[in-house]
């Protein structure tokens, strides 16, 4: 499964540099607001030391990580659903990510225009959360509008559940609450599933800080999780060697990238985990949602290993490297045959078999 997550906030945060920096890829990072007109999109692969590890035990001729997609989208101001600024249309290309990452500015500069003239995380924060609320209660309202006429002609069970999910919906949205913060049967997400809300996505906020603030906690609560990092700094690191970038980060008091913590925290966030496939040809990174069953992973590679799945063979990728491969493991014992019913594990190097 393909990660998207988009990157939201006020013009002049970070949000482009800090695209920039992921990707590696030259867009407009222009000092105004909005520098960025259409959404960029890059594709980052996901850091993890397993894979080579893996590969050079496996002799595999390539590795295949897993990978984020990014989406930088224009920067959003205090109207923006209502056609403030870049309006609407930014607001519909978040609607098909899987996250938000919403970049929040805490380092001051007088060089950097703030939008609203004050650095003001907390402020920030309310000014974009808003503004997804009220983009979401026009689309609820839209739908709630059609679902009333529609029920004067009858109503079947799964239509009465969309109508009143869209009034609870309604409800909570008018009162300032995101749609992730209402409790919803599984009957009721699944009837306003296609509506995909802004505010029912996971979010994770980063804290664009001044290098002074790198290496101290953040110093603004929020109901999420929060990935504090120095935007420029990560745009400096992404320029350098791996072995300039080490150094420059041990310089820094810093134990890995801010980038890698900020990959590593969206995968938490979705509640996602990685498994391996290993051999001469390729070793390769998949990923999955936790708790999810053998056949289902075995459908992320390919859709006729699920409906054709007959069992698994598993062995942890630590136990895999330290056995020297599959060989001197399954002599040792250390590959379980595991059914249809076994829950795949982040870590975990597969060979599925299936007819």
């Amino acid at each position: 499964m393909a990660l998207q997550v988009g990157i939201v906030g006020l013009p002049n945060v970070g949000k482009s540099t800090l695209f920039q920096a992921l990707t590696k890829n030259k867009v407009d990072t222009s000092n105004y607001p909005f520098a960025t007109i259409d959404p960029n999109v890059g594709v980052v692969p996901v850091p993890d030391a397993r894979l080579e590890a893996l590969a050079k035990v496996a002799l595999s001729k390539e590795i295949i990580p897993a990978t984020v997609e990014f989406v930088d989208i224009a920067g959003l101001v205090k109207g923006a659903s209502q056609g403030e600024g870049l309006g609407n249309k930014f607001l519909t290309n978040i609607r098909d990510t899987d996250a938000i990452v919403e970049v929040v500015r805490q380092f001051e500069d007088p060089n950097v225009i703030h939008v609203n003239g004050k650095v003001d995380p907390a402020d920030d924060v309310d000014t974009i959360n808003l503004e997804l609320i009220y983009a979401d209660l026009a689309v609820v309202e839209k739908r709630h509008e059609t679902a009333a006429r529609a029920a004067k002609a009858g109503l079947s069970r799964e239509q009465q559940y969309a109508l009143d999910t869209l009034a609870k919906l309604k409800a909570a949205l008018g009162q300032g609450t995101p749609a992730r913060d209402v409790v919803l049967t599984d009957d009721e997400k699944a009837a306003v599933r296609d509506l995909n809300l802004l505010t029912s996505k996971p979010i994770l906020y980063v804290l664009n800080v001044s290098e002074s603030q790198i290496t101290l906690p953040p110093t603004i609560n929020l109901k999420g999780d929060v990935v504090p990092l120095c935007v420029k700094i990560e745009s400096e690191l992404a320029e350098l060697t791996p072995e300039d970038a080490a150094t420059f980060m041990k310089d820094l008091g810093m134990k890995e990238s801010g980038l890698d913590r900020l990959i590593k925290a969206a995968y938490e966030t979705l509640g996602l985990i990685t498994f391996f496939t290993a051999g001469p040809k390729e070793t390769r990174a998949w990923t999955t949602k936790k708790d999810t069953k053998a056949p289902q992973a075995a459908g992320v590679i390919h859709t006729d290993f699920e409906k054709g799945f007959i069992r698994a063979e598993i062995i942890n990728w630590k136990q895999y490297v330290d056995d020297n491969g599959d060989v001197k493991a399954k002599e040792l014992g250390h590959v379980r045959l595991e059914g249809k019913d076994y829950v795949v594990q982040d870590g975990d190097v597969v060979h599925f078999h299936f007819q």
